[in-house]
């Protein structure tokens, strides 16, 4: 979530700064309720003005002129418009190789398993980065474009989903890479895509793309993986929540699996499932030494 806001009205109070839409603190609080019991999502008090932005231009569409009538909109059960609410409220921030250290334990733990094919699900697949990353680490470790690996990418948000299956990004978005790892695992675009990088077929294969609520009561996706990686996503949780998407986990990794979670997160509340292997990596807590 962006860090830029400034704090909350009074409650039931107006924003004291000039708004194109009413908005009062009673209808922040009505949002933060509806996003935590859709996603899960625990927005700060500091939220109100970020969401006010993103969510105006729902207003607009549908031609309200204060969040109460979109929010009653919003719970009269429009499917679409929670989607596209959902969507607006979630933060994709994300880049290759992010959290590098991740990556080489990573190919260590494929050079030690004797599971084939080698299963990753990556929880918040955003638009593209991160799963197109661990498909990267996995050609490397296998020195092959087509290792014996299989990767679920999964996000709560469809449009950044359609953006990572698509696969194509902006110079700027890749100029970070190792020029090697450029050449070998991107195609330059030409002509009306000149200035973007498409992956290369063979990475692609590795994924399969789905929309996750990790809310939801069942997910579409089956055990046992080797590695589970769910970065930056738990901050956006309480710890009852986070309690219980772990307690989901736990039995989806294989008993040697390692769950990578981000630089901020710890898992402390949840040492009857997890323990700590080191720099935000956990395996199994019911594991066998």
């Amino acid at each position: 979530m962006s860090d830029n806001a400034r704090p909350a009205a009074l409650p039931g109070a107006p924003s004291s700064s000039p708004r194109e839409f009413h908005f009062t603190a009673d209808d922040f609080e009505r949002v933060r309720k509806l996003i935590y019991d859709r996603a899960g999502i625990s927005l700060s008090p500091a939220k109100q003005d970020m969401v006010y932005s993103r969510l105006a231009r729902r207003l607009r569409a549908h031609g309200y002129t204060t969040f109460a009538q979109y929010l009653t909109h919003l719970e009269r059960g429009d499917e679409k418009e929670w989607e596209t609410f959902t969507n607006s409220l979630t933060t994709n921030l994300t880049s290759f190789f992010r959290e590098a250290h991740h990556f080489v334990l990573l190919a260590q733990q494929m050079a030690r398993s004797k599971h084939r094919p080698f299963r990753i699900w990556c929880s918040a697949a955003s638009t593209g980065e991160e799963p197109y990353t661990l498909a990267i680490t996995a050609c490397e470790a296998f020195k092959t474009l087509t290792p014996p690996v299989t990767i679920f990418a999964s996000d709560i948000d469809t449009n950044v989903l359609e953006t990572a299956a698509r696969g194509i990004y902006a110079e700027e978005r890749v100029d970070k890479l190792d020029p090697e790892r450029l050449r070998q695992f991107f195609v330059k675009g030409t002509g009306a895509q000149q200035g973007q990088f498409r992956v290369r077929p063979e990475l692609q294969k590795l994924l399969s793309f789905a929309r996750v609520n990790l809310l939801d009561a069942r997910w579409p996706m089956q055990g046992p993986f080797d590695a589970l990686f769910c970065r930056n996503v738990m901050i956006y949780f309480d710890k009852p929540t986070q309690y219980g998407i772990l307690k989901k986990f736990q039995p989806l990794l294989r008993e040697d699996g390692l769950l990578y979670a981000g630089h901020s997160e710890s898992f402390v509340h949840a040492l009857d499932l997890f323990r700590s292997q080191g720099r935000t990596v956990y395996e199994r807590s019911d594991r066998k030494r």
